[in-house]
């Protein structure tokens, strides 16, 4: 997470470490048939699993500084798998992941009516107990605090339930009750300020679906909740990073080749004006900034330094469209990257690459002629292009932003003083340049002229020898060629009058 270490699997014997200044090789780790590899955000730890059902030992967890194995996991809690189906379902069931908080206390797995949270210093359960709720489906840590939020579904005359956890007090911050829910989705903010939570609902026949949104305050006392209703079938949901604005493609019918995409903001902007004197509030509201209608897109990519916004078309059946939108100057530039199945932007949020690749496992890819990456700039100038035959896998290097918010907003706050320093700084590099490019035209002029002048001097030595050959005739005397003057009269345009 922190761009410190890479790891690259050997899936005979284990993970190799690599970090420093010139990526050396830092460490070895036994994990035999490793497929995934996790690192935890401070970049203490890191867990591998070979994804074997039958082996008691298929999640490791590892301490990069000691080398140690800290514990190990079998794939599937116990009890998490139904007794009543048959194995061929089973199989279909995929494991649950474990879960890092945001500062490498906590690690935590979905068991079944229970969430297991070991503390990272002894890996043990916190509290010796696990969280036990029925039915709990979903959980997410914040990625900014040790607080939890999970999503259980109805069950019996109960209903289904969205509650976020303090950790390691186990104190209710919130519970949101919701009936007649089919499914949750749940999505935080990057700073953790909002939650927000997809709530996918069924009239009573259970025939009609619909959504509505559940946005959560984390700031704020007793976390107060919004409900957005939203009468369209919603498709995906992506918050801006670093701000209060969120976005969201939706239409009639899920199916629907033509979408909208509605930009919100969980903050209102309202003037006043008193006394002659005009103010401007921020009202905690949210409210529909502007909707993009007949839109052919499925996924949403904010830049990570905000305001810039991929609305992409991605899939097998899809036409690789990117439309790349400015969303406070409501900018649109739109591309294609035929065939590609992946969108990653670059830490700075500068740069966006566009992937065509394959499976991993191997076997045949129908695609394949289409693998390959392209590079764009944030505003849709395609900057790069490479072609591979085999394509596996393109990640960027994470970085940390080494600025706070409060010094964030101190250099929005005084930017026009730092573009005058800036286009200073770039007056003076392009005059470097300029200079330099003089430099060297001039020392490609001096070169010719001292070329020039020693083949005349070669050649005036050599003359003496050239009449000798030529049986006395001396190509440079003008006595032996014979000047014509010829004069030639061009009519370029005439024009006549009538007097």
């Amino acid at each position: 997470p922190g761009g410190s270490y890479l790891a690259t699997m050997v899936p005979a014997k284990g993970v190799i470490l690599w970090g420093g200044a010139s990526f050396e090789k830092l460490n070895r780790f036994p994990a035999p048939g490793v497929q995934i590899v996790d690192f935890s955000p401070q970049e203490k730890f890191f867990l591998t699993s070979n994804n074997n059902r039958n082996d008691p030992e298929a999640i490791k967890i590892f301490s990069i500084e000691s080398g140690k194995l800290l514990r190990a996991f079998p794939l599937f809690p116990k009890d998490f798998l139904p007794t009543d189906i048959t194995p061929q379902e089973r199989n279909q069931i995929p494991p649950p992941t474990f879960q890092w908080s945001h500062d490498d206390k906590y690690i935590a797995r979905l068991g079944k009516d229970l969430i297991s949270i070991y503390d990272t210093s002894t890996m043990k359960l916190l509290d010796k107990r696990s969280l036990t709720t029925d039915g709990i489906r979903e959980f997410q840590f914040s990625p900014n605090a040790n607080v939890l939020a999970y999503w259980a579904p109805e069950k019996g005359n109960a209903p289904a339930h969205v509650d976020i956890i303090e950790l390691p007090s186990r104190k209710k911050l919130r519970q949101k009750n919701l009936f007649n829910v089919t499914k949750c989705s749940m999505v935080w903010q990057n700073e953790g300020t909002y939650l927000g939570v997809k709530v996918t609902r069924h009239t009573k026949s259970k025939k009609t679906l619909f959504n509505n949104l559940e946005l959560f305050r984390l700031e704020d006392q007793g976390v107060p909740v919004e409900m957005l209703d939203i009468k369209d079938a919603v498709m995906a949901f992506a918050w801006e990073p670093n701000g209060s604005r969120f976005a969201m493609i939706h239409a009639d019918n899920p199916n629907s080749t033509k979408v909208n995409v509605s930009f919100y903001d969980m903050n209102k902007v309202v003037t006043t004006t008193k006394n002659k004197k005009t103010e401007t509030n921020i009202v905690k509201e949210v409210n529909l900034s502007h909707t993009l209608a007949g839109k052919q897109v499925n996924t949403l990519f904010w830049s990570p330094a905000g305001q810039n916004i991929i609305m992409a078309s991605l899939g097998d059946s899809a036409s690789g469209g990117l439309e790349f939108y400015d969303v406070s100057n409501k900018s649109l530039t739109v591309k294609e990257h035929y065939r590609a199945n992946q969108i990653l932007w670059d830490p700075s949020g500068r740069t966006l690459a566009t992937v065509v690749s394959q499976p991993i496992g191997g076997g045949h890819f129908k695609f394949s002629m289409d693998n390959g990456y392209i590079l764009w700039s944030f505003q849709g100038k395609q900057l790069y292009q490479a072609s591979y035959e085999t394509f596996y896998q393109l990640q960027w290097r994470p970085r940390k932003s080494l600025l706070t918010k409060q010094e964030k907003q101190k250099v929005l706050k005084n930017l026009k003083k730092y573009e005058k320093d800036f286009a200073k700084a770039d007056k003076e590099l392009s005059r470097s340049r300029d200079l330099e490019s003089i430099k060297a035209k001039r020392a490609l002029r001096t070169e010719f002229r001292a070329r020039l002048a020693r083949l005349r001097e070669i050649r005036s030595r050599q003359k003496e020898q050239r009449v000798e050959l030529y049986d006395g005739y001396d190509s440079d005397d003008d006595v032996n060629y014979i000047v014509k003057e010829l004069q030639v009269e061009t009519i370029l345009s005439t024009k006549e009058e009538v007097v």
